[in-house]
């Protein structure tokens, strides 16, 4: 191995690693929920909650889907009723 490829091998997996972590900032900041911060005052008209489990994600009888806000699908979900 040259010392010619060994630049263009350093630089190629250099590349890479930059590029996977701006495309892990970008999702991060696109696609997270915020984070609320603990000195943050609660909302005084919101109802007491409750111990509901949030809604599932779901196959309408048309295929789509529901109660899912991310782009990507979980597999085997079950069909709403």
């Amino acid at each position: 191995m040259r010392l010619s490829e060994l630049t263009k091998g350093s630089t190629v997996l250099l590349g890479v690693i930059v590029a996977g972590y701006v495309s892990t900032s970008y999702v991060d900041q696109r696609f997270a929920a915020p984070v609320k911060t603990a000195s943050a005052p609660a909302p005084t008209n919101s109802p007491a909650p409750t111990n509901n489990s949030a809604p599932t994600a779901c196959v309408d009888s048309d295929g789509s889907w529901k109660n899912w806000p991310w782009p990507n699908v979980p597999t085997l979900s079950p069909k709403c009723r």
